[in-house]
């Protein structure tokens, strides 16, 4: 997500920012703008650079904007399911861009039907329009404070109305939000590499539970939440996140590179060189090295033209990915022992892929390890890992597993090792606590009943769905 606030050519700078951050969603874009009074909008299916042209940029005036990449974790992946969603309502037009999952949007979905409300999507982020449409409060600030009280889960959000913009997490704090300066405007965006690409000023982190309202008085910061306890998603530093951003306070980079030292540490292994599955686990795989003293290679050459796999929408599509995504460097591997880092193992089949194509590379001995624990539950806030009979660690043991990917050893990273290793770095509040339910269960946020029976967050609205295109 993206928030632009009094900076001129809004739309553009909104791009910009949805663009540098494609890497968290790639299934849709949306931008809607303001010029003080009236809302703009623009969606399409695909990548940002696909869906905007700057004609279409040029549409959206402008003093104002928000933008949003979809990854769906909730709805299915059509073209009315993208975001910023724009409605109108007794207190005026707003747009809303929500990144995350709210953990009883069915219960409050099945409410909100019972009393005449009619949806437009099947993802959860409608129910926060609706409800704010529902308030009798007498301004809108007091309505969104009101809709979000009635919802549980991770939600960041940028909200924009005429003239103000809203900027909001969740009291646990799931997912980053952060704040910069552009001259005389504000940006808000998911990660700092945002602001980075539009010459804006880091200035800080949103809190967990804070509101941050603009508008043409100035700037003012509620905490409209009762306290509780902080569960930053240790995936954003795993995975999700680009390294050179500053997410929850912390460089990424640096948080990867000394998880790849406690990995290291912990798993250590005698071999003649150390490479990663690239791009994610590149800088992992750089703290691995430099601690164990085995020299950094790259093994494996990664086609940039080729998306995310682990955030394509359809398995068939993941499967294809991987086999057209990588190439190995036999120069590089031939006769030797390897060690390859990756940051995560979820259903096993690519890096069984990878396996094989190393093997046939003419490596004599690969020893995979994983800078993370083993992934074995189904995460609700904001991240599509899949139910637990897909993931692979959830259904077999380290033998099995290494028996199914013909590797010679493999190793995770405790969780341990990660907390250790996030704690490791400066920046953020110094307290942070991380969620790590997809690791150990430990869900810091229930699930309403009625939801749990969806092992599949984008089918949690199914009944909905129908055959569409864009």
């Amino acid at each position: 997500m993206v928030g632009v606030y009094n900076v001129e050519e809004a739309a553009n700078h909104a791009y910009l920012g949805a663009y540098a951050q494609q890497h968290r969603g790639q299934e849709s874009a949306g931008i809607v703008s303001s010029d003080g009074e009236r809302l703009y909008r623009y969606a399409g299916m695909g990548k940002v650079a696909d869906v905007f042209t700057p004609q279409k940029i040029r549409q959206l005036m402008g003093r104002h904007a928000i933008s949003h990449n979809r990854y769906s974790t909730t709805g299915a992946s059509f073209l009315r399911n993208a975001q910023p969603i724009r409605f109108e309502s007794r207190l005026g037009t707003m747009a809303l861009a929500h990144n995350g999952n709210l953990t009883n949007a069915q219960t409050v979905r099945r409410s909100l039907e019972e009393l005449g409300s009619l949806f437009q999507t099947t993802i959860d982020t409608e129910v926060i329009s609706h409800l704010v449409a529902r308030s009798r409060a007498d301004n809108f600030t007091d309505a969104l404070i009101e809709a979000v009280t009635q919802i549980r889960g991770a939600y960041s959000l940028v909200v924009l109305t005429g003239d103000t913009l809203y900027a909001l997490r969740d009291p646990n704090g799931f997912r980053p939000l952060v704040m910069g300066k552009k001259d005389d405007g504000f940006i808000f965006a998911s990660e700092t590499c945002a602001l980075d690409i539009i010459d804006a000023e880091y200035v800080r982190d949103i809190e967990p539970g804070e509101l941050v309202v603009v508008t043409p008085r100035g700037v003012t910061s509620l905490f409209p939440f009762a306290k509780t306890s902080q569960n930053l998603c240790i995936f954003e530093y795993v995975y999700f996140s680009r390294p050179d951003s500053l997410v929850f306070g912390k460089s990424v980079y640096n948080t990867r590179l000394r998880m790849g030292e406690i990995l290291a540490e912990e798993s250590g292994v005698e071999a003649d060189l150390v490479m990663p599955v690239p791009d994610s686990s590149s800088v992992a795989a750089l703290g691995y090295a430099r601690q164990s003293g085995l020299p950094y290679h790259m093994g494996l050459i990664r086609s940039h033209y080729v998306g995310r796999t682990f955030i394509e929408p359809d398995q068939k599509i993941r499967d294809f990915g991987a086999k057209i995504k990588y190439n190995a460097i036999a120069a590089v591997v031939k006769d030797k022992r390897v060690v390859v880092i990756d940051d995560s193992i979820m259903r096993g089949t690519t890096t069984r892929k990878i396996v094989k194509m190393l093997r046939n590379a003419g490596a004599k001995e690969i020893h995979v390890r994983i800078a993370s624990a083993p992934t074995r539950h189904a995460c609700y806030y904001g991240i599509d890992i899949p139910s637990p009979s897909e993931l692979i660690a959830a259904t077999h043991t380290i033998e099995e597993i290494i028996k199914y990917l013909r590797v010679d050893s493999l190793a995770y990273l405790s969780l341990e090792g990660m907390q250790r290793g996030a704690a490791d770095i400066e920046g953020g509040s110094g307290n942070a606590g991380y969620c790590t339910a997809c690791f150990d269960g430990k869900y810091p946020v229930r699930l309403d009943e009625n939801e749990a029976i969806y092992s599949n967050q984008k089918t949690l609205f199914s009944e909905y769905e129908i055959e569409e295109s864009a």
